[in-house]
This record gives structure tokens, C-alpha cells and sequence, in this order.
């Protein structure tokens, strides 16, 4: 019996936002991994910088789950157009998230790797750069959610900040060496976080640029 085109709908629809469901679940795993790692980073709890390098196993799931749903929603549903953008859409996301993700097990190694050792300096520009890319990762699935184009732009303008922090962690850090050079594993490590937040919030950005796809059809570069 053929499938009526009304009936087709409410399928393609349903299963979508199940997808949908399953991105906003990775993306709360994602946003977690990095307040995490963040966070054992400041306290030095190396117990939990393992749980979150281990918890990585189950965004990678996630990330495999809604990949092989959409490949079926392309093969049984043949979506065109608009639909077939919000597909394409959902598989670039779940990429982007899965390299943040992964970054935010990269930092939980680099802070098993500095152990207790005293810090060689107060954590203070990190903190702040881990907000403002915590920030954009929820703005940029908030954006996805409400199909807003604006709050897409306007999240990726924080990317600005977030650059402008690493530069200057990278300027302390270095000055740091050069005064000590006892400290130069450690401060390496340090900028390696550093370098992993700033690139979060370019993956935050490939995001938005999605979004604004979704929504116009029209690639926009935002970063």
C-alpha cells in the first residue's frame, strides 16, 4: 500500500525530531565534558578528568546513533529541498560536537599530565575563556533548536573573545617561561587547554554557520 504524502510527513517529522532529541543529549554530554575538565583542571581531581575521558565513549555512541539515523531518514524518506538540508544539517553538527568532545578529553589529559604539581600560576584568563565557550556551545544548539539565524551571528562573535584570550594566556605564559624555565612543561601544557577551548568555540562557530545554512540555503563564513 503506498505511503500518502501527509502520512510520509508526520514519519519524517517524528523520526527527525527523535534525532533532534539524541543531538540535544550529546550536546548537554558535550557541555559537561567541558565544565568538567575544566573543572579538574582548577581542583586538581584527577579522578575526574579519567571519568571525563571515559565518558567520551558515549558521545562517540551518540554521535554513530544519530549518524545512522539520518542515512536511513535519507534512504526511507528521499527527503528534498528544505528537509534534505535539515539532514545535512544534524550530520556537520554532530561532527562539531564530537571534535569538541574530543577536545574536552584532550584537556582532561593534558591535566593528568600536570598531576598535582603546584600551578605555576592563578587560574584566571582559562576560567574566563571556559565561559564564554560554554556560552557559545549552548547558544549555537539554541540557535539550531529555534532556527534563529540572529543569535547564530551573534553567538560566533564571541569567537572574537575567546581569541583574544588565548593570545593573551599565550603572552603570559611565555613571559612565565622566559622568567623561569623550570616552568616550561607545565606552561605547556597550560597553553595546549588554551589551545583546545579556542578551538570549541570554532567548532561552536561551524555551528552557527550551519544554522544560518539551514535557515537561508546560503553558506556564510561567521568566524
Amino acid at each position: 500500500m503506498e505511503i500518502k504524502p501527509a502520512e510520509k510527513r508526520i514519519v519524517f517529522e517524528r523520526q527527525m525530531e527523535g534525532l533532534q532529541k539524541k543531538l540535544l543529549q550529546m550536546g548537554d554530554l558535550v557541555e559537561e565534558a567541558i565544565a568538567r575538565a575544566i573543572e579538574s583542571l582548577k581542583t586538581q581531581d584527577l579522578k575526574m578528568a579519567e571519568a571525563v575521558i571515559k565518558n567520551d565513549d558515549r558521545i562517540d555512541e551518540l554521535e554513530l546513533e544519530i549518524e545512522e539515523g539520518c542515512l536511513t531518514l535519507i534512504a526511507t524518506q528521499q527527503p528534498m529541498a528544505r528537509d534534505l538540508r535539515k539532514v545535512a544539517t544534524l550530520l556537520k553538527m554532530i561532527g562539531d560536537l564530537e571534535r569538541m568532545a574530543d577536545y574536552a578529553s584532550d584537556i582532561a589529559k593534558t591535566v593528568k599530565h600536570i598531576g598535582t604539581q603546584p600551578l605555576i600560576k592563578p587560574l584566571v584568563d582559562i576560567p574566563r575563556m571556559t565561559r564564554v565557550t560554554q556560552l557559545m556551545v549552548k547558544e549555537s544548539l539554541d540557535s539550531y533548536i529555534k532556527e534563529d539565524v540572529s543569535m547564530a551571528v551573534s553567538m560566533a562573535q564571541h569567537d572574537d573573545e575567546v581569541d583574544m584570550l588565548h593570545k593573551q594566556i599565550y603572552r603570559e605564559l611565555l613571559t612565565v617561561m622566559m622568567e623561569n624555565p623550570r616552568t616550561i612543561t607545565q606552561a605547556t601544557y597550560l597553553l595546549f587547554i588554551s589551545r583546545y577551548l579556542e578551538r570549541i568555540a570554532d567548532h561552536a562557530t561551524n555551528i552557527g554557520e550551519n544554522v544560518v545554512f539551514l535557515v537561508t540555503g546560503e553558506q556564510r563564513d561567521l568566524n
